[in-house]
């Protein structure tokens, strides 16, 4: 068993846990029932998480580089506070829609950021929510306007009528503002390439085009060319006819 191998296995399951995560912290932090099996279902699926982390670190050649590579996934499970952290795992169905869509780069590139945006927002809407909602002066106190924050946080906006007053709460944000600088550059990098490429493509047509037009003048004063000369060589050819035949050119 190798470590790309174990990871083609258990990239569709653990994803799927990671939708039941999903599904169980968001019922646990909106719906506020069945608050234990909510719980239990969390516990267990973070073991999972735990014993694919420790297998996949035992099959990695280079250990310390895929644990550098991998820092998000040991602060989700080492730590419990970061525990909304897993739900990045469902990035990795991101990855196989890229492989799998045959679009192009900048296709691939624009839904992947789409999705993340999407999937960021969610989760930080849920993460704040949980740590916010029975604080003391807490102004984030419904999934509206964790919602609504996460959206102006992400952004970049920060109006400044909601904020954390909790350090979780803080510590999120500031993940979220970092997060969303980095998307906002990829949008603005991709908008640009993408104008780019459109320069550049109208001034290859206009280039071709005027060199087709070159062209076509070109041939054109050849072919007048050759008909001057063969004019020129047919008059040459009377007057010889003329002087063979004793007569002379009328003259003015």
């Amino acid at each position: 068993m190798t470590l790309s191998k174990w990871e083609r296995v258990t990239e569709w399951p653990m994803t799927a846990l990671a939708l039941v995560f999903v599904f169980a912290y968001s019922w646990e932090v909106i719906a506020r029932t069945h608050i234990p099996l909510c719980e239990k279902t969390i516990n267990g699926i973070w073991v999972l998480f735990i014993i694919d982390y420790v297998v996949s670190i035992s099959l990695a050649r280079n250990k310390k580089a895929w644990l550098k590579n991998n820092l998000i996934m040991l602060m989700s499970i080492v730590l419990p506070m970061f525990r909304p952290l897993r739900l990045l795992r469902l990035v990795a169905v991101l990855n196989v829609l890229n492989r799998t869509s045959g679009m192009a780069v900048r296709g691939r590139i624009t839904m992947y950021v789409c999705g993340s945006a999407i999937l960021l927002i969610y989760i930080g809407s849920l993460a704040i929510l949980d740590a916010e909602r029975l604080a003391p002066n807490a102004t984030i106190t419904d999934f509206g306007k964790a919602l609504w924050w996460s959206f102006v946080t992400v952004t970049t906006v920060g109006y400044g009528d909601l904020s954390p007053v909790t350090w979780q709460g803080k510590c999120i944000a500031v993940g979220l503002m970092i997060t969303g600088i980095a998307l906002i550059g990829v949008v603005t990098a991709t908008l640009a390439s993408w104008i780019v490429d459109r320069v550049d493509s109208e001034t290859t047509k206009r280039a071709k085009k005027s060199d087709t037009e070159i062209k076509q003048l070109q041939d054109s004063v050849m072919r007048l060319s050759e008909t001057v000369s063969q004019l020129r060589d047919e008059l040459h050819a009377a007057r010889l006819q003329t002087n063979a035949d004793g007569t002379t050119a009328p003259t003015r």
